[in-house]
């Protein structure tokens, strides 16, 4: 993005010390900290942190992490079928030296969706019934895509408010050349072109920066929220007394399409399991 636009910008012959304004910069950046800082209290602001560091990475869940995602929860409903439901206590009182768990690190890295399953497999445990435990779900589906619209919320208005603060920096730089009108028209020339500065930076910064990182970390937090709806899918069904394979199939197809495994595929990763 910043390479096309600054191109282009060379292209027209454009003097590239011009763009550099260190002092539009404080105005724009740091009041655009500062409506951040006011807009989180508590502990928002630790949110707000760690949605702007995910904005430059990608963790949305692949096919693969979706495959092993539903050979673990076929593993898990095939003990339960086998040997009942108490048959998980081991394993989700002690996540962390379950050999059940240990064999998925691609599952337990993501520590939300680790702890969904958890909570919800330890609920299953105690008896919960399936309309019950759906309801836990829910509730805890809820709170995940709440705890995920704040930060992203706040990082957006921040975006739109850049503009704004980008004709707040511009103007300053009118009055600046007011001073210096008495200055030729080299001076003047340039002092106008550094208040246009901090409109540009503004513009660019709302719609080519700010806005798509706030749209990443939002499509990334619906992605984790569609790989726990799996989850969700799959342990219902289980408590419903359904068969591990449909109640596998069932997780399945809450996977967006491009992003499921096939049928023949899942068989196929069954059958290696049976095969160990």
């Amino acid at each position: 993005m910043f390479g096309c636009v600054l191109g282009g910008f060379a292209m027209g012959g454009g003097p590239f010390p011009v763009l550099l304004q260190p002092a539009e910069l404080v105005v724009i950046g740091g009041a655009t900290v500062g409506t951040v800082i006011i807009s989180a209290p508590g502990k928002v602001m630790s949110r707000v942190l760690a949605s702007l560091k995910k904005a430059f990475q990608n963790h949305s869940p692949t096919k693969v992490d979706y495959l092993d995602l539903l050979k673990l929860l076929y593993q898990i409903l095939a003990l339960i079928r086998r040997e009942g439901v108490l048959a998980l206590e081991p394993h989700v009182s002690d996540r962390a030296s379950s050999s059940l768990f240990g064999a998925y690190p691609s599952i337990t890295k993501r520590h939300h969706a680790m702890d969904f399953l958890v909570d919800g497999l330890k609920q299953l445990v105690d008896g919960c019934s399936a309309e019950e435990l759906s309801m836990l779900f829910d509730a805890e589906l809820d709170t995940h895509h709440a705890e995920d619209a704040q930060p992203i919320g706040l990082i957006r208005t921040a975006g739109d408010a850049l503009p704004g603060l980008g004709i707040v920096a511009a103007v300053l730089g009118i009055v600046i050349t007011m001073a210096h009108l008495d200055g030729g028209p080299e001076e003047i020339g340039h002092h106008v072109a550094a208040a246009l500065v901090g409109t540009f930076l503004g513009i660019l910064l709302c719609y080519g920066m700010v806005g798509p990182m706030a749209t990443s970390v939002e499509i990334q937090g619906a992605a984790e929220g569609r790989y726990m709806a799996c989850i969700k899918e799959a342990v219902v069904a289980a408590a419903r007394g359904v068969n591990p394979a449909i109640a596998i199939e069932f997780a399945r197809r809450a996977i967006f399409s491009d992003e499921r495994p096939t049928s023949s595929e899942l068989d196929k990763a069954f059958a290696e399991l049976k095969g160990k």
